[in-house]
């Protein structure tokens, strides 16, 4: 059931959210604001005669204009418009997890890059006051990196989704906080000690868990400083190294989250200023890991050697 109901109020991603689905997920706010006063509005929409165009074609993105619709078949109809509203019209006795699951990830890539902030896809965590993100290809081991950190007592400010935006005179680049969970292998889990048993499986990733996080859970915003690019190697040591400034630009556009909604959306040239204005803020490092052993705590131990060589 997905308990359809008036608005709640939730923070994330350093916007304001007015939903008429339930976020367990997301921080609550307390005060009754009006829907149109708030910066994302979630509603539940019955308008199953209105998508034909979609329903033929399942798993593919319509974008027109300011909208981003796609259609997952057994699950919902998506719309994400004009970085203000997310419409969702679910299929029969769905599961709200699975809503969440795209709502949290596709929906609000295109809302941020809507609102003209950067999603990243990848982890962040804080350091000294500082945020630095890791990306990488799926299964590269971000999420799992990232909790090594937390394990060595560093806060997670968000996990999947990464909102970038610039701010100030010197268009200083800024992470803010998604929400407290990351998501997880079972052989990560193993490897940390902790049991499969006590969190969710994802939805079509049955081995991959949602694990609250609230107590390494950093809230709020801090400028980001550097991006580690994390790739598996067949060497048996770790390596790292800075990434060249031309390069630069060719890692933001790979690990921007949905990043063929770029052109689509006509954020061509929007994407690629801020992808200059990234390259003279912050420093990029790419971190070869070896794919064989679980090597997550000596790389922490890599990286904090090579950002401390930079301050």
């Amino acid at each position: 059931m997905l308990g359809t109901k008036q608005h709640t109020c939730y923070l994330a991603f350093g916007l304001t959210i007015s939903s008429e689905l339930d976020f367990p997920e997301l921080k609550q706010l307390n005060q009754d604001v009006p829907a149109y006063d708030m910066d994302i509005i979630v509603e539940d929409e019955d308008r199953n005669g209105m998508y034909a165009d979609v329903y033929e074609k399942p798993n593919t993105y319509l974008i027109a204009n300011d909208s981003v619709m796609f259609y997952v078949p057994g699950v919902a109809v998506f719309v994400a418009q004009a970085g203000k509203r997310i419409a969702v019209t679910p299929m029969k006795d769905v599961e709200a997890s699975k809503l969440r699951l795209y709502i949290l990830g596709t929906c609000m890539g295109a809302i941020l890059m809507q609102r003209r902030v950067l999603p990243l896809h990848g982890s962040v965590v804080a350091v000294d006051g500082k945020a630095y993100a890791i990306v990488g290809q799926s299964g590269a081991g971000k999420s799992t990196l990232a909790s090594a950190f937390m394990q060595q007592g560093f806060q997670l400010l968000t996990d999947d989704v990464i909102a970038v935006a610039c701010s100030g005179e010197m268009n200083i680049p800024y992470v803010t906080s998604s929400y407290p969970q990351q998501k997880l292998w079972q052989e990560s889990l193993t490897n940390f000690g902790m049991d499969a048993g006590e969190y969710r499986a994802i939805f079509g990733r049955e081995t991959k868990y949602n694990v609250p996080v609230d107590s390494h859970y950093f809230a709020g915003m801090l400028p980001l400083a550097g991006i580690i690019e994390l790739v598996k190697s067949d060497q048996d040591e770790s390596q790292i190294r800075p990434i060249e400034r031309l390069e630069r630009f060719q890692i933001l556009f790979e690990h921007t989250f949905r990043n063929f909604f770029i052109p689509q959306l006509g954020l061509t040239d929007w994407h690629f200023q801020t992808s200059v204005n990234l390259v003279k803020h912050i420093q990029m490092y790419r971190l070869l890991r070896p794919t064989n052993g679980f090597t997550a705590p000596l790389l922490v131990s890599t990286i904090l050697q090579a950002i401390n060589k930079e301050v």
